[in-house]
């Protein structure tokens, strides 16, 4: 695909009209020279149809490691021997301190994630639901959780404990899900998704790019993403950790990253597409291209099982990029 074509189609998504799936493929034609025009475009994208919000969200990693799944990235799954930190679910008032950073670092919104497969005969699962709610009392941060597979009854404490969004990842495409993980089918991330919609949750999915997964494969965990109506789509690029499965994978080229988040954008102009984990490491000094070529979101702070940059260094790309941190507060609090 060549810049009149770029332009063609980028100028057809501003108009209202969704790009095609084989137009999505056609993308992977683009050449690097063009790669800085179709980012622009999927800037203009953002523009159009997001603002120029940018949201922040701090993680809050409440238990760790021992995860009996064999998700091949994963450096907390006993099926790997890596260095990640074990330990059971944190203390009330530890998770309470660690959000009030988050918040004091500048971030709106935080996300409780465990370690381990889902909350089905959890017994931590009551006590992740009392320090949800102590988070949003004592804090005034949205609450996001992030605790692996649900139930729809679970999905629904859930929302009545405050939970307005759910992040539960798909990871890449359908076709390529059982190359990263055995242990429990991509179907059952769909039922979990759709069970904490139901509930009434906004739902935060994405994925993880640069594990050996094609273009196609980009491409087709974008429409699932559109298919799903998701509300935050978080994209990790993959941190190869020492002692799992794919720390030999080679990474992904900066210019093939940028490429791949315009193609979210184009897919999905009005969603918040967040860069995530692995974004310090793979992209390096071009992060800020990333705020010029459709991102809207951001992960700040450390992430589950290695560190993050200092919060200050985001603000300032969001500002120096002409966008705008999202500023609200959840109004909703209640001591129920």
């Amino acid at each position: 695909m060549d810049g009149l074509a770029i332009v063609a189609l980028g100028e057809k998504v501003l108009s209202g009209v969704p790009m095609t799936y084989a137009e999505a493929l056609d993308l992977e034609t683009v050449k690097s020279e063009d790669i800085p025009l179709f980012s622009a475009y999927a800037h203009k994208i953002r523009s159009k149809f997001a603002g120029k919000d940018v949201e922040l969200c701090g993680i809050i990693n409440v238990r760790s490691g021992m995860c009996s799944e064999d998700c091949k990235f994963c450096a907390q799954s006993v099926y790997h021997e890596t260095d990640c930190p074990v330990y059971p679910l944190m203390g009330q008032d530890e998770v309470v301190q660690r959000a009030e950073d988050i918040a004091v670092a500048g971030a709106k919104r935080t996300s409780l994630v465990t370690s381990g497969k889902g909350m089905n005969d959890d017994p931590d699962f009551p006590e992740v639901i009392a320090e949800l709610k102590a988070v949003r009392v004592k804090t005034g941060l949205k609450v996001c959780a992030n605790l692996g597979t649900l139930t729809l009854e679970q999905a629904k404490i859930l929302f009545h404990a405050g939970v307005r969004r759910y992040a539960h990842n798909i990871e890449t495409s359908a076709r390529f899900y059982p190359y990263i993980c055995t242990t429990h089918p991509y179907e059952e991330r769909i039922a979990t998704i759709k069970a904490a919609k139901e509930a009434g949750m906004e739902l935060c999915t994405g994925g993880i790019i640069g594990l050996g997964e094609t273009w196609q494969d980009r491409v087709d965990m974008a429409f699932s993403l559109q298919e799903l109506e998701v509300h935050s789509v978080p994209i990790n690029i993959l941190n190869p950790i020492k002692g799992t499965a794919l720390e030999g994978q080679a990474p992904l080229n900066v210019l093939e990253i940028l490429k791949t988040f315009a193609l979210f954008r184009f897919i999905l102009p009005d969603k918040i597409i967040r860069p995530a984990g692995g974004r310090e490491m793979n992209l390096r000094d071009m992060q800020g291209a990333l705020m010029l070529g459709g991102a809207n979101g951001l992960i700040i702070g450390n992430y589950l099982t290695f560190t993050g940059r200092n919060a200050a260094a985001d603000f300032t790309m969001v500002k120096d990029a002409g966008l705008t941190i999202t500023s609200g507060l959840d109004l909703d609090k209640q001591e129920g």
